[in-house]
């Protein structure tokens, strides 16, 4: 008897020592919960070294949020897609962990990707299928709403076919498929929802046609090149999201090589239904990813980030203007787009 209370005390007092030390919580946040590496790929919206530099301080502002939550990372890294397509490609190979993709994007990888987040961007001025407001003369702007869509535009320039085409839209007329046909259309890869995608519905809608059926057409690597080839009149129109012009406004002439300001030198001619806001994906086969625990901890760190000024600077670049949970119903309409365009 006295030996076996006296084991039943040695014990307790090793488990006391055990819990007053803080051993096993101490190892599993330092250890098994830590991140060496966090990989994360952004969808070209501008050219690579633009979009790194300005989200750039996400690095860190990531770490101090994951740290809080039980998850060191010992290292962020950036890296920019040479299209949409390759960021969708990364994410199923599970060479990124996590991807900031369109809609379009995460609709076409879908099996090998989960939703996680979708983007708030400030509503426009200008939310509407009506030619006329867009081509009235006032420049689009940015309200204080917070909203969850966008739309896509198609945009001419300067050349002698994108003015001619404008001078028949907004006296009122509607392009024919062979005016549009006889244009040079600078688009995104067939994964971007604002440069593929949406404008072949608005042309599959309108023509019973497809950008796929253009004679002359030229993918571009970034929506910057696209508005560089509009501005010098290597293209005659451009599929872009709806607040292209507001985004490129100071470039426009300091280095895309416009001559007069973007609101005299460009126009409106299409506008596209409603699309559902970018998202931030998650691989299946990223083994960082396949912890639902830490897969939280990043969509509240990035929530967080997204409501501070120094998060919101960093995601300026992007349009975003902060996150809120997705759900994979949402996209459902981009779901039917791609559904539609493959019945051509």
């Amino acid at each position: 008897m006295k030996k076996s209370a006296f084991m039943v005390v040695f014990l307790c007092i090793c488990t006391a020592l055990l819990i007053g030390c803080g051993g096993g919580e101490k190892k599993n946040s330092a250890g098994s919960n830590e991140i060496k590496e966090l990989k994360i790929a952004f969808s070209p919206y501008q050219d690579a070294e633009t979009i790194k530099t300005a989200v750039g301080p996400l690095r860190s502002m990531l770490q101090a949020k994951l740290k809080e939550k039980g998850f060191p990372v010992g290292t962020v890294t950036i890296s920019v897609g040479t299209s949409y397509s390759a960021v969708g490609e990364a994410l199923s190979a599970g060479s990124a962990d996590a991807g900031f993709v369109s809609g379009a994007t995460y609709v076409l990888f879908d099996k090998e990707t989960d939703v996680l987040l979708t983007a708030l961007r400030q509503g426009l001025s200008k939310d509407t299928t009506d030619l006329k407001s867009w081509n009235n003369g006032e420049p689009e702007k940015f309200t204080d709403d917070l909203v969850q869509h966008y739309r896509s535009v198609l945009v001419t320039g300067p050349s002698v076919k994108g003015k001619a085409l404008l001078e028949k839209v907004v006296s009122g007329g509607k392009p024919s498929w062979e005016e549009l046909n006889a244009l040079t259309w600078a688009v995104m890869s067939p994964a971007s929802a604002s440069g593929y995608q949406y404008p072949s519905l608005f042309l599959k809608k309108e023509y019973g046609k497809t950008i796929a059926d253009l004679a002359h057409v030229v993918q571009a690597e970034s929506y910057t090149t696209s508005m560089a080839r509009l501005a010098s009149g290597q293209a005659d129109i451009a599929a872009a999201f709806s607040h292209i012009r507001i985004r490129n406004e100071k470039n426009w002439q300091r280095k895309l090589g416009g001559t007069d300001t973007i609101w005299k030198q460009t126009g409106i001619i299409g506008v596209t239904d409603k699309i559902y806001n970018d998202t931030v994906c998650v691989s299946k086969t990223s083994k960082v990813m396949q912890d639902q625990k830490f897969r939280k901890a990043f969509g509240e760190a990035l929530i967080e980030i997204g409501k501070t000024k120094e998060g919101i600077d960093a995601l300026k670049i992007l349009g975003h203007k902060g996150y809120d949970w997705a759900d994979a119903k949402n996209y459902e309409d981009e779901r039917r787009v791609q559904r539609e365009l493959k019945r051509k």
